[in-house]
Formats: structure tokens, C-alpha cells, sequence
């Protein structure tokens, strides 16, 4: 009792010295300090208590979500880079993008689902169904279980993981770029009980395969026999077609129904399928090229088995390794040619993360010919030749602004949908030749395209009005010539005007460069960056000119008929302020000015207290103000 008492006077006494205070040396010298106190307590605090509360929360996390974090831990920087595409199924975490994850390699793709059938090439994109199912997972029944999916941009490979409570299972997928006619499955399924466990298996099977037979196929790899299922079929073209179809034929490994995991082990398979199909032939044909594809797809299992010829263990992992590296390699190869644009926080702006996803799909349904085995020397070469230069590509306005080839990959129809549109705009825009060429050529129409570029009657322009400049643009590695790269960057400065550099990655000859007008004498270009302004002419016309014949560029400027060539006006604020924050205010963020007004308010709810106490109350409780 006494301590309570104690305690009680304790309180009641600080109390009313608190109101001493308030009510007596309280100067606007301390209520500006109090209100800065505030003010660093309101922003320190939330931060705070979000780790505080935040570590708590994750001490009690969801083991399955434990499970997922550790296998996507390795992909979120390169996410963060729009390098790949982290996907939660099924419902997507705050920032995902809901993009198909998706394989392909222009002569077949899936996509990567339980139940996702192969598409192979029809017309100017990989979108005529065969429901052939390949894929092999693990059966989940009714057990609870958390899945994602990662997309590799820069490997063409897509990753997908599923969490259990008593194991965890890892998937990789890839179409070979080298032989395009492999489909690659590597499943590890690893048991964290200190118990025996069984998971089934969902097999490869066939849905709707018109005149579908199996055969069965047994080949020698190394010291073992493996067993495989050929399926054959027919895949009927559109009504116009007629009695055209195309065979296909699917080989895949066999499997049991069930896998034994062993105590705190894991277990892994190396799964090869193999496909093939042939040209638009007449019903009537379909015995004999069935029988010819059958041979076919078996000489294609044994070729790639033969690149993993090994008796297993390490030199089998290795082999395999080996195998995806030939792969990865033509992939990363393909991203050497590309496109950065500074991100942006505007409503609807297309960013880094739907550009790559974009021209990742597009790659996915084109060829790299120049990469397989089968392809002969002087088709090669002639690819090379295409594209070294390519006269008329991009022959349009580019192709940033076209909303139509930036929409949501959402689902299979909506990813062929918008692979076909890029395909048909960029064969009709003059890019055609590089679209014969493959995957290489492709990529570099999409860049071209994407920043209005056009090869023209001995030169390279750049065709974009400055306006569109707002944004940071990194264009690398356009080819122009034989050994020849260009890197085009253009940067808004901190007065809001842009600005070109231009540099050669590698050259075999002396390369100019003009600005807009081409008013100024050419400028040699080399590894160096070469600083170009950006021009505004009247009438419209290129902004930056790139030519390996100095007369041709000294003549052009008699060639373009101006009346007016002046340096390009600074954006306005609002519009840089957009892009960069997300609204037409500066660079700090709504939270600030909600406080600073707060604060206002808080101030001016203290002044007019001050001032009602003083002419309001009775002089003998304001004597203190009014005291001579």
C-alpha cells in the first residue's frame, strides 16, 4: 500500500510540473524544438517497429515459406535486375508480374504447368497446340505445398520449385538451342524427414492426338539400357488448309508411377524428350511419315544422349553441365544485343521488367541457325551476312509508343497473340531478311524498332522526336558491318535536356557520326564515347546519322532539306518529376508533405490556444502575461 501510494504522489507531481512548464516558460523557441522531435519520432518509429515486429514475424514464418525463400534466395538480385521473373502460384506477392513461365526455341515451346501441352512452329510463331503432355512433376494430392516459378532471361531457362512439409522439389527447363528438337527436365526431389518417404509421379501422357500409336524403344547410354515411349500422331492445320496436317512425333523417357526418397537424401532426374515433326503433308501420307519421323526422333535421342555419354557419377554430372552450357551460351549470346531504359514510376510505363519479358517470349518462338548442328556452313554464312546490315529496318515510327506490342503475358493465347504481332510488325516494317536470319536477327530488329533506327541508303539513323527523350536509353551492340558494333546512349542531364554519346563496341573501319541536320563536319566515332546534342529540325528529320563513307556523310547534309535546326528544349519538371517519383511534385516523397502539413496545423492549434488564453481568460489567470 505505501508503494502505491508513493507512486501515485510521484505521478500527480509530475504532472503538475509538466503544467508548470506548459503553462509558463513554454516559448515558440521549445514548441519548434518539440514539433522537430515529433516530427524525427513519426518517421523513425514505423521503420522500427516494421523490423522489430517484422523479425518477429519472421521467426514464426510458415516453414513452407521458409522452404521457398531458401530456393529463391539465388534469383532475387537478378530479378531486381529484370533478369528473370519471380512468380508465386497461385497467388502473386506484392510486385510480381503475372508473365507465362515459358519455354521455346522456334521449332517448339511449352509452357511450364502440370498439365501444359507442346506447341510447335505454325506460320510466324510456335502456337499450333499438340496435346502431348511431357512434363513430369510430383503428384501434391491434398497435402499443402507452396509453389513458385523463376524465368532466366539472359539462360532460357525456367526454374520451378515446389515446397512440401516433409520434402522439397526443384525443376529446370529448357528447350536446347543447339538441338532444337530437345526438351530438357532435371527434377531433384530431396527429403528433410529422418524417414523413408514416397511421392508419386505425374507422367508424360496424351490427351487429344488424332490417329495417336505408341511404340515402345529401348537405347544403349553407357553401361545402362534406357527405355523410352515413342507417340505419333497427326496435328490438323486451319479449315483453309484443307486435308493438310503434320505429323509429329514425341519420345520420352519411361518412369515409375512412384520414387523412394531415402532419409535426408535426394534423389534426381536427368530427363531428355525429343521431338519432331514434319511439314504440311496431305492425310493420306500420314503412315509412311509417321514411320520416317519414328526413325527420326530416335537418331535425335541417341545424338543427344551421345553428348552425355558416360557411365554416371560425377562425370555424368559433369557431362550434363556441359550439355546446358552449350545452351546457355547461345542465349547469353542473344542478350549481347539489347535494350536499358531508366525505370520509371509513371502509371502504365513500360520498364525494364516487360521488356525483357517481351523480348524474351519473341526469342522463344524464333531459331538460332546459326548455333545448331544440323545447320550447314553456307547457310551460316549467309546469316552473317544479313546481319551485317539490312537496308529499310526499321521503316516506321518505334516501336515504344505501340501499347499493342507491350501488352500482359498473362496466359498462353495472350503470349502467342503478342509474339505474332511483334513477328507481323517487324516483317512488315522492313525487317524481314533479319527475321530469315533467326533469333540474332530478330533481336536486332526488336532493338532497331524500339528506338525508330533505320538502315538507309548507306547509313544508320536515328529516328525518334526529341519529346520521347525523357527517360534514360541504353541501345548495345547494333551491328553495322562485317565486325562492327555500335552502343547508342542517351541521357537526360540535370538541366533536363538530352544528350547522345556514341561509341563503337568493335569496328573493322572508321565509322562518322553527325547530330541532326548533319549542319556540323562528321565526327569519328571509336571506343570512346562521342558527345552528340540532341537537335530539333524543321521539318522533322533524324537525329543522329552513323555512316562508314565520310562523303556520303559530308554530302548528306545537302541532301536534308531544313529550314530551322535548333538544340532540342529541356523537358519540362513535371514530366521528368513523373517519371522519376511518380507524381508531379519533387523528389520527396507524399509522406512529407503530409507530415509538413501536420505540422502546420499542430503549430497553428497551439497559437490559437496561446491566444485564447491570453484575451480570453480572466485577468487573474493571466496575470503573468500582463504583469508590469
Amino acid at each position: 500500500m505505501f508503494r502505491s501510494n508513493k507512486s501515485k504522489f510521484d505521478f500527480s507531481e509530475l504532472t503538475r510540473r509538466i503544467k508548470r512548464q506548459l503553462d509558463g516558460g513554454f516559448t515558440y523557441k521549445k514548441a519548434f524544438l518539440l514539433l522537430l522531435i515529433l516530427a524525427f519520432v513519426f518517421y523513425l518509429f514505423p521503420p522500427v517497429f516494421r523490423f522489430l515486429f517484422g523479425q518477429a514475424k519472421r521467426s514464426h514464418k510458415d516453414p513452407l515459406l521458409r522452404c521457398m525463400d531458401d530456393c529463391l534466395t539465388p534469383y532475387f538480385h537478378q530479378n531486381e535486375d529484370f533478369d528473370a521473373n519471380i512468380r508465386h502460384i497461385p497467388e502473386l506477392l506484392d510486385g510480381e508480374k503475372n508473365i507465362v513461365p515459358y519455354v521455346g526455341n522456334g521449332y517448339f515451346s511449352i509452357e511450364v504447368s502440370n498439365e501444359a501441352h507442346l506447341n510447335i512452329k505454325n506460320g510466324r510463331s510456335v502456337d499450333l497446340p499438340v496435346f502431348v503432355h511431357p512434363l513430369v512433376s510430383v503428384s501434391y494430392g491434398n497435402r499443402p505445398y507452396k509453389e513458385s516459378t523463376v524465368v532466366e532471361y539472359r539462360n532460357g531457362i525456367v526454374h520451378r520449385f515446389q515446397c512440401f512439409q516433409d520434402f522439397y522439389v526443384g525443376y529446370e527447363y529448357y528447350a536446347h538451342r543447339t538441338i532444337p528438337a530437345i526438351l530438357v527436365q532435371e527434377i531433384k526431389i530431396t527429403n528433410i524427414r529422418n524417414q523413408l518417404a514416397e511421392v508419386d509421379l505425374i507422367l508424360p501422357k496424351v490427351t487429344n492426338l488424332p490417329f495417336a500409336l505408341t511404340k515402345d524403344s529401348r537405347i544403349q547410354h553407357g553401361s545402362t539400357i534406357l527405355e523410352y515411349t515413342i507417340i505419333s500422331g497427326m496435328v490438323n492445320l486451319s479449315a483453309s488448309s484443307g486435308d493438310k496436317v503434320k505429323v509429329v512425333s514425341v519420345m520420352f523417357r519411361k518412369l515409375p508411377k512412384t520414387a523412394t526418397l531415402k532419409k535426408r537424401n535426394t534423389i534426381k532426374f536427368e530427363l531428355l524428350t525429343a521431338v519432331h515433326y514434319s511439314k504440311s503433308v496431305n492425310k493420306s501420307k500420314f503412315t509412311q511419315i509417321r514411320e520416317e519421323n519414328e526413325k527420326t526422333v530416335v537418331e535425335i535421342m541417341k545424338k543427344a544422349l551421345k553428348r552425355i555419354q558416360t557411365d554416371g557419377g560425377d562425370d555424368f554430372k559433369n557431362a550434363m553441365a556441359l550439355f546446358k552450357k552449350e545452351h546457355t551460351r547461345v542465349w547469353n549470346e542473344l542478350w549481347l544485343t539489347g535494350f536499358a531504359i531508366s525505370n520509371s514510376k509513371a502509371e502504365n510505363s513500360i520498364n525494364g521488367d516487360k521488356i525483357n519479358g517481351t523480348i524474351y517470349n519473341v526469342l522463344s518462338n524464333v531459331r538460332s541457325y546459326e548455333y545448331e548442328d544440323d545447320v550447314s556452313l553456307q547457310v551460316k554464312q549467309d546469316i552473317d551476312r544479313v546481319l551485317t546490315y539490312s537496308e529499310g529496318c526499321f521503316d516506321s515510327y518505334h516501336t515504344l509508343q505501340a501499347e499493342n506490342l507491350w501488352l500482359e503475358m498473362q496466359s498462353l493465347e495472350s503470349l502467342n497473340n503478342l509474339v505474332a504481332s511483334w513477328m507481323l510488325t517487324l516483317e512488315k516494317q522492313g525487317c524481314h531478311n533479319l527475321i530469315r536470319a533467326g533469333a540474332s536477327g530478330v533481336i536486332q530488329a526488336i532493338v532497331l524498332s524500339i528506338g525508330g533506327f533505320r538502315f538507309k541508303n548507306q547509313h544508320l539513323e536515328f529516328n525518334i522526336h526529341p519529346k520521347y527523350l525523357h527517360r534514360d536509353f541504353h541501345f548495345r551492340r547494333l551491328n553495322y558491318g562485317n565486325m562492327t558494333h555500335v552502343n547508342i546512349t542517351v541521357t537526360v542531364n540535370e538541366e533536363n535536356i538530352p544528350v547522345i554519346d556514341v561509341a563503337l563496341d568493335r569496328s573493322d573501319g572508321s565509322y562518322y557520326a553527325c547530330d541532326g541536320g548533319c549542319l556540323d563536319d562528321p565526327v569519328v566515332l571509336s571506343q570512346s564515347k562521342k558527345n552528340f546534342p540532341v537537335k530539333l529540325t524543321d521539318p522533322l528529320t533524324a537525329i543522329l546519322y552513323i555512316t562508314a563513307d565520310k562523303q556520303h556523310m559530308e554530302e548528306l547534309h545537302k541532301a536534308i532539306h531544313v529550314k530551322e535546326v535548333v538544340d532540342a528544349p529541356a523537358h519540362e519538371h513535371h514530366v521528368i518529376n513523373l517519371h522519376k517519383h511518380g507524381h508531379h511534385l519533387g523528389g520527396l516523397p507524399t509522406l512529407f508533405w503530409v507530415s509538413i502539413c501536420a505540422i502546420i496545423i499542430v503549430f497553428h492549434v497551439f497559437l490559437c490556444k496561446l491566444i485564447v488564453k491570453e484575451y480570453c481568460e480572466p485577468s487573474e489567470k493571466r496575470y503573468r502575461y500582463n504583469k508590469p
